[in-house]
């Protein structure tokens, strides 16, 4: 499903998707601007936002709630008609999305697009599959422009619900040494392991089916966590991300909006960790929290 709207409404739109697909948003902005001089897109400038939704009992109840609530943003501002495809699902493994450049040096596309980044760029080439990931989302932007601040060299990197594996394959572009990667669905599992041989860095990361804690993830063990999950899973792992940090290290955190923001930040307090940076992307927030040195 997908539909191209005004991008002050792309963000409510993409709330409204998350709400009631399989929980995974894309949004495709126009290019002609460059962030790196601090460029951002024109806020009305069209965005498409797409979605997919599993064909279950649940699925026309779902679409009808989707459609009841563009119908409600119609009234504010005229919308195109809702876009549908029904995939089989080696189709949906083979969906591709539209290249993008994400803070100061990742660029992102599928296997082949490298000629349209820049020199110096650090290419990480996506086969999502069924695997959501590809940067187009605040969330995933957000995380992306984090590690890449934040990804030291030979850091070791812990990614839960690591999804496609773009945060772990930009944290290894940018410096870290290893990455262990955990997520609970084998769609994401084998999406994962092929990006990450891709883009030729599978002897640096291990991926693993099922979550933490872990003997895969010992305590004490991880300079840099990575949790771009939902408000609800990082409250509930809270002590375990903590768990996992070495002293003084950085957990990256997001997949929530604004409105769960303080219930997150209650949770990692409560785990011992010290809020630091905070970003918002729209409604939606990504935020850094440190161990105890």
């Amino acid at each position: 499903m997908s539909i191209e709207a005004p991008g002050e409404y792309a963000e409510t739109i993409s709330g409204l998707f998350a709400r009631y697909s399989d929980g995974a948003v894309a949004l495709e902005e126009a290019g002609g601007y460059n962030p790196d001089e601090g460029e951002s897109p024109p806020t009305d400038a069209p965005v498409t936002v797409r979605t997919y939704l599993k064909i279950d009992d649940s699925t026309d109840d779902r679409k009808a709630r989707i459609d009841l609530g563009l119908r409600l943003i119609a009234h504010l501002y005229p919308l195109p008609p809702l876009q549908e495809r029904e995939l089989e699902e080696e189709s949906w493994r083979k969906q591709e999305f539209e290249p993008i450049r994400v803070g100061k040096r990742l660029f992102i596309g599928p296997p082949g697009a490298s000629a349209s980044g820049r020199a110096g760029d650090l290419f990480i080439p996506l086969e999502p599959g069924m695997a959501f990931g590809t940067g187009h989302h605040p969330t995933t932007r957000m995380c992306l422009q984090l590690v890449e601040s934040l990804a030291r060299p030979g850091a070791r990197v812990l990614d839960v619900g690591c999804g496609s594996g773009i945060l772990g394959i930009a944290a290894l572009l940018c410096g870290a040494g290893s990455v262990v990667g955990f997520d609970i669905e084998d769609e994401a599992i084998e999406a994962s392991r092929g990006n990450f041989e891709q883009a030729g860095l599978a002897d640096q990361a291990a991926i693993h089916l099922g979550t933490i804690p872990s003997d895969e993830a010992p305590a004490d063990s991880f300079d840099l966590v990575l949790a771009n999950i939902s408000s609800k899973v990082v409250i509930e792992l809270a002590p375990e991300l903590s768990a996992c940090l070495s002293p003084g290290g950085a957990l990256i955190c997001s997949g929530f909006m604004e409105e769960r923001q303080t219930e997150v930040e209650e949770a990692l307090a409560i785990a011992g960790l010290a809020i630091g940076e905070v970003s918002v992307g729209g409604e939606w927030v990504a935020a850094v929290a440190r161990a105890k040195s």
